[in-house]
């Protein structure tokens, strides 16, 4: 039996355009998921810069050098985001208030506008990562198809020698094998770069939260409320309508 006859090429050559196929998928799945990540990772280390410059926003004298420390210059940058279309509702909500949402006071107009700033931020965070889920929970089951089809190779192997010589049953055998750790291979990192950025997300939105509630009392009230760091406090309920 040639040495070689368990190498990933020799595999191949030994492969149908089932199996081809089947390696091919988990590639390109592979390639996918690693993209996500990395991307997503990389946004998220720029995002937790960007916190930076909102905790610096309560440290200025002035609400345009608070702007300023928010760095314009960034783009999607989500705290940014948040303060300037607070401070355009207020202005919009002060100088019409012959419109419809005039009957609304200043607190629920607000919190609607800092509710839609961050549910978009919300789904730009969120956006990819269905690739990885999709990945994590599918890839196994691909792989699970391949290492089938490798031992239904096998068998007609056996079937067509009557006997089950090795050199039959080597090349199925090992292309069932090499499908099954491809698919742990594609899923796993999948699995865990998914929890990694879940948990991103999560610690980008509590700050964007915590500065939310401090934003929301600042121009209500003209006055920052200071609490623990550590507690991040929601925005005001959205009163039901009558």
């Amino acid at each position: 039996m040639n040495e070689n006859t368990f190498s990933l090429g020799q595999i191949w050559a030994q492969g149908d355009s089932v199996s081809h196929a089947v390696a091919i998928i988990l590639i390109v799945m592979s390639l996918a998921s690693w993209s996500v990540i990395l991307i997503k990772a990389w946004s998220l280390m720029q995002l937790r810069r960007m916190s930076a410059g909102a905790k610096q926003f309560w440290h200025t004298t002035s609400f345009d050098e608070g702007m300023a420390a928010l760095k314009p210059t960034q783009a999607d940058n989500p705290f940014r985001d948040l303060a300037s279309r607070s401070t355009e509702a207020v202005s919009h909500h002060v100088n019409h208030q012959n419109e419809l949402h005039g009957v609304l006071n200043l607190n629920d107009w607000l919190t609607s506008t800092m509710r839609q700033s961050i549910d978009d931020t919300t789904g730009r965070l969120q956006s990819g990562l269905s690739i990885l889920a999709s990945v994590g929970s599918t890839a196994p089951f691909i792989g699970l198809f391949g290492t089938v089809w490798g031992i239904y190779h096998a068998l007609i192997g056996i079937g067509a020698a009557g006997q089950a010589t090795l050199d039959k049953v080597a090349g199925p055998v090992g292309e069932s094998l090499v499908m099954t750790a491809g698919g742990l291979a594609v899923a796993i990192p999948a699995v865990l770069g998914y929890n990694a950025l879940v948990r991103g997300n999560k610690e980008i939105l509590a700050r964007l939260k915590h500065f939310a509630h401090d934003l929301h009392a600042f121009l209500v009230t003209g006055g920052k409320v200071r609490k623990n760091p550590a507690t991040v406090h929601p925005l005001p309920a959205r009163k039901e309508a009558q």
